[in-house]
């Protein structure tokens, strides 16, 4: 009877300390990403002038639109490391009255990485008109005569344009 008890008082003690271990440093936690993922590239691609719709295409839906800034997105990203600090990055993207893109703030700069500013090295990014460096396309070296290559650029250039028939408009005359 003596050791039943002993040896119940040992298990128990023993479960107690296994379930204690879980509260221990080292025990592996998630990591909670919530928010819209933005990257400097996404960043880079905007230009002033944009519509609504292609910073849609670029940025993804915005997680917080404003119900009485209408003319103005945010999007919001934040990251916590299982177990170690929330960090949080921001960027806004505002319209003028015609839906074009005006002006960018927040966390992100266009032609300024991230990782280069926290390190303290200049990119060399500069942002320029695209028109200005425009690089001119390489010419194609024609394909060889007989080649699967020749055969379809025939077959491309004998192709005959055939315009798209408009349907006549409905009668709208009341009767």
């Amino acid at each position: 009877m003596q050791n039943t008890k002993l040896l119940l008082t040992s298990f128990t003690f023993v479960g107690l300390l296994a379930l204690a271990g879980c509260s221990f440093p080292g025990v592996y936690k998630i990591d909670i990403q919530q928010g819209n993922v933005v990257t400097q590239d996404m960043i880079d691609q905007l230009r002033p002038g944009m519509t609504r719709r292609q910073v849609r295409f670029i940025m993804g839906n915005p997680l917080l639109t404003d119900t009485f800034h209408a003319d103005r997105w945010d999007y919001l990203y934040s990251l916590q490391p299982g177990g170690g600090e929330r960090q949080q990055e921001r960027i806004s993207v505002i319209f003028n009255a015609n839906d074009q893109l005006v002006s960018l703030s927040g966390d992100f700069m266009p032609g300024v990485s991230r990782d280069e500013a926290i390190m303290g090295q200049d990119s060399g990014t500069t942002i320029t008109d695209p028109t200005k460096n425009a690089e001119q396309p390489k010419p194609e070296k024609p394909a060889k005569p007989g080649s699967l290559l020749d055969q379809i650029q025939k077959d491309v250039d004998s192709v005959e344009t055939v315009p798209v028939p408009t349907p006549e408009p409905l009668d709208t005359s009341p009767q």
